[in-house]
């Protein structure tokens, strides 16, 4: 016989949150009225918030058994007191009586998060916050519960006021009027709804009739996963499964009501768990209802979580549309759908269609199919759905939303055009990259018993002083430093507080300009969306006129943007206009950061026009050129097209769930090998390329591939190596047509940093291509412009000529190269002049004779030099030396 050990807890955890507000003279406290245990929701209709004085309130979460206690016990108290006084006790005081009260309690404490708020004597909003043990203080909004890690950063980002460290110091109230504050504690929760792991109640409604079965195996997988992230990010969602075209029928309603036939639930609204991962592996075929099921998932929803409309409720609904709906007995089709959306707005609830098409066979009733579409559009017009239409078992991987995350505004206040004329608009994100979920280091050293155990791992640093390893340097010792050149230059907090620029919160329109001008590589992370306020008509007015306008003369506008209170840092921006196609959808902007001239990465390369004729395609190359890209094109005409964004999921994080789910069941397993439709988005498309074969070998008959070897000369021989374009060490032939410098066979493996005697060319082609500073390039010239000077006035009856040569031709490619062809053009006319004034004509007769010429516009286009000047060029120079 063993023993068991048993365990028993006093406490337990109801939920629950709490929001409060303290303005200049009002206060706002709001909580949920939900009360859960575990995974059991115990009422819907409980409420968290008890006045404990005409202009005192406190609204608590955690375990209500003592929150009840707690107010009972603040209620005889706060009797006694106007027994005695004759008088109620203020918030401040009552405030200090809760946290003497919790304090006493503390050995074996009230298991409560409380929040109080009201009016003080001055008639000013207070909010006072508190610890389990009494730890209390006053502040502007504070938030308690399981839903205040999503609203707390919601807040801050909007009320957040100055540092402390500012003076005067700032009053603990809002800034915003009373009807702000409670339509922001109304958008507070809804955001906090959305996104809190106890709010969403899902029923899916599949197809499973004859016409899905060769689609069903790829259903699988994306209901598979959905259910995997919710276990990962909403580990309390509810989700309940209904299947139609089924042979057998099992729910509620047709054993009620009759009818609603080929239905049947195969899981009831539960709480999501591994089992239904493994049920919806396993989906059963049938025979053929859209409707039906569609009524039968609201039924569901409804029984499920009556009339309350606080928690996310939605149905998902995935089907081929290919079967006639039936009719119904008393009405037609479409009455039916809006008598079935009028329940959907009626009671907050949405829906999302998805249609998996593929490419219909001759067998497909082309008349169903559209009277279907009409119907399932019905629904997006009468009520919150959305329709969505995919061909490829990519697409559906991605039509689902499996973590749908809500937007939340980023900034709301004036879009200032001028001092006189400001828009109320709202900002939210567009695109975010979504990231792994972050993995924490997990205790197993608690009890299994224990259901309170956090299992967290607690990491706690050291700093040891260099000259006495043994001895703990304490936080007030230690300070930041910061190096600058040799030294670290120590930076206190408040200095590195009071050194920050801290800006208002504004968005303040700079000016407009050309489209064309802000290039798409300036675009800087994510993406955001500036909306007109919702409901202020002027504003809407506004915003769509101004966004026309710009679209209309193809303009955009550059905005200076502090996102909120106190923000560290100014983003400079891009709006650009968003003009809608549809009535029912306003016009907006969209938002991209701008650089800064720090942010910037300049790199050189050389244009292609500047390569010589005999590098250029051909005709023939050309054209099998274009028709490679026309084979790669994602969307052909009468296809869907492929990897559309808003269709792919990330492969990665699908592979992560999947082996997530896998290790939650066998911990021993393997990492499973990539899911053949993952494939499809991380490798080429074999049915794609083998469809163009034709194209590709076409390509690969025009262009010679050749292995580019890697250098293995060493650093030393790689300098002694001979000058670009030269022949052994002499130049002959046309240097006009003299090709780039060719920067695999003579990049220098060091870093040059000027141009030496014994290797003058191989110097200037390693300065040109060193690309960890723009200024190289012009160093690299003026050099070399240098040293020809020196070789050709020190030369000894034309001894340093050809090595002046080597230096000039060098210098013509590489101006060639870098597009500074007018530096090149000078350099030589001042060059022929300083050869009239030494006397050195023989120079220039040499020059002639290895027809050394200006740089003309068809070798680059920036040259001011026509092809017929160049000829002039050596006549005049000829004359002129002549003379």
């Amino acid at each position: 016989m063993t023993k068991q050990q048993q365990n028993w807890s006093p406490y337990d955890n109801n939920g629950g949150t709490c929001v409060a507000i303290a303005g200049a003279n009002y206060c706002v406290i709001a909580a949920d009225t939900r009360m859960s245990s575990g995974y059991n929701i115990l009422t819907r209709e409980y409420s968290k918030i008890c006045k404990l004085a005409d202009k005192c309130v406190m609204a608590s979460s955690g375990f209500q058994a003592d929150v009840k206690a707690l107010q009972k016990h603040l209620a005889a108290k706060h009797m006694i007191y106007q027994h005695q006084h004759n008088k109620q006790m203020s918030c401040p005081a009552m405030a200090q009586l809760l946290s003497n009260t919790l304090y006493y309690k503390r050995f074996f404490p009230y298991y409560a998060f409380n929040v109080l708020g009201g009016l003080d004597n001055e008639g000013k909003g207070c909010v006072f916050t508190y610890d389990a043990v009494g730890s209390y203080e006053r502040v502007g909004y504070s938030s308690q519960g399981s839903g205040a890690t999503l609203i707390m950063p919601f807040l801050d980002n909007q009320l957040k006021s100055p540092s402390p460290l500012l003076l005067p110091a700032q009053d603990a109230v809002t800034p915003l009027s009373e009807a702000e504050a409670v339509e922001l504690v109304k958008t507070v929760f809804a955001s906090a709804t959305e996104r809190d792991i106890y709010t969403e109640g899902l029923v899916l409604l599949l197809d499973v009739g004859p016409s899905m079965h060769n689609i069903l195996p790829e259903v699988e997988k994306l209901l598979s996963m959905l259910v995997q992230k919710k276990l990962l990010y909403g580990k309390n969602d509810e989700v309940g499964v209904v299947l139609f075209g089924t042979e057998e029928t099992d729910n509620e309603l047709a054993i009620g009501v009759g009818g609603y036939e080929n239905i049947v639930v195969l899981q009831k609204i539960e709480v999501v768990s591994g089992d239904l991962v493994e049920a919806l592996q396993q989906l059963p075929r049938g025979t053929v209802g859209v409707l039906d099921a569609i009524v039968v998932g609201l039924d569901m929803l409804i029984k499920k979580y009556g009339t309350t409309n606080k928690r996310k409720k939605r149905l998902c609904l995935v089907t081929n549309a290919l079967c006639p709906i039936k009719d119904p007995f008393e009405e037609t089709k479409e009455d039916q759908v809006n008598t079935i959306a009028a329940q959907m707005t009626q009671r907050g609830m949405k829906m999302d269609s998805i249609i998996v098409r593929g490419r219909l066979n001759g067998e497909a009733d082309k008349r169903v199919i559209h009277e279907n579409d009409l119907i399932l559009n019905l629904f997006s017009k009468k009520s919150c759905a959305k329709t969505v239409y995919v061909e490829s078992p990519t697409s559906l991987l991605g039509a689902l939303q499996t973590r749908k995350i809500a937007p939340v505004t980023i900034f709301r206040g004036d879009l200032e055009l001028s001092p006189r004329m400001k828009i109320r608009v709202w900002v939210y994100k567009k695109t975010s990259e979504e990231r792994f979920p972050t993995l924490k280091k997990y205790s197993d050293k608690a009890p299994s018993t224990d259901k309170f155990a956090t299992h967290e791992v607690k990491v706690d640093y050291e700093y040891k002083s260099a000259e006495d390893p043994s001895k703990v340097v304490p936080p007030e010792q230690r300070i930041k430093g910061y190096r600058y050149g040799p030294q670290v230059i120590p930076i206190s907090s408040a200095e590195w507080e009071a050194v920050k620029y801290k800006p208002e919160k504004s968005v303040k329109l700079l000016g407009f300009t050309d489209a064309s001008i802000i290039m798409r590589h300036y675009y800087m992370k994510d993406v955001n969306i500036f909306i007109a306020e919702p409901g202020n008509s002027r504003a809407i007015l506004a915003v769509s006129a101004i966004a026309r306008a710009m679209k209309q003369m193809n303009k955009v506008a550059i905005v200076r943007c502090v996102w909120r209170q106190g923000q560290g840092s100014v983003v400079l921006g891009v709006l650009t206009p968003n003009v809608s196609d549809g009535d029912n959808v306003p016009d907006s902007f969209y938002f991209n950061a701008l650089p800064f001239a720090e942010d910037i990465r300049e790199f050189y390369f050389p244009s292609f026009s500047n390569f010589p004729v005999s590098w250029l395609p051909n005709e023939q190359q050309q054209e099998v050129a274009d028709n490679l890209v026309k084979m790669l094109d994602l969307a052909p005409s009468g296809r869907e097209e492929a990897l559309r964004p808003e269709l792919t999921p990330n492969p990665v994080l699908e592979r992560f769930y999947h082996h997530l789910e896998l290790k939650s069941k066998h911990p021993d397993a393997a990492v499973p090998p990539v899911d053949k439709t993952l494939e499809r988005i991380t490798r080429p498309d074999q049915e794609l390329f083998s469809e163009n074969k034709s194209a590709i070998d076409a390509f690969r008959r025009c262009f010679e591939l050749k292995e580019n070897p890697k250098l293995k000369k060493s650093a030393r021989r790689l300098l002694r190596g001979k000058p670009s374009g030269s022949n052994e060490g002499e130049v002959n032939g046309d240097v006009s047509d003299a090709g780039v410098v060719n920067s695999t066979d003579y990049k220098s493996l060091v870093k040059v940093e000027k141009i030496g005697e014994s290797t003058p060319v191989q110097d200037f082609e390693a300065m040109i291509l060193r690309r960890d500073s723009p200024d190289w390039v012009g160093k690299a010239i003026k050099d070399m412009e240098n040293k020809i000077y020196d070789l050709v006035g020190s030369s000894y009856e034309g001894y340093n000529y050809p090595k002046a040569l080597q230096c000039l031709v060098a210098l013509r490619r590489g101006c060639i190269l870098e597009q500074e062809p007018k530096q090149f053009n000078d350099f030589l006319g001042h060059l022929c002049k300083f050869c009239q004034e030494r006397n050195l004509s023989s120079f220039c007769d040499f020059l002639a004779s290895k027809d050394i010429t200006l740089i003309s516009k068809s070798e680059a286009i920036d040259s001011e030099i026509a092809d017929d000047e160049v000829g002039r060029f050596l006549v005049k120079t000829a004359q002129k030396l002549g003379e």
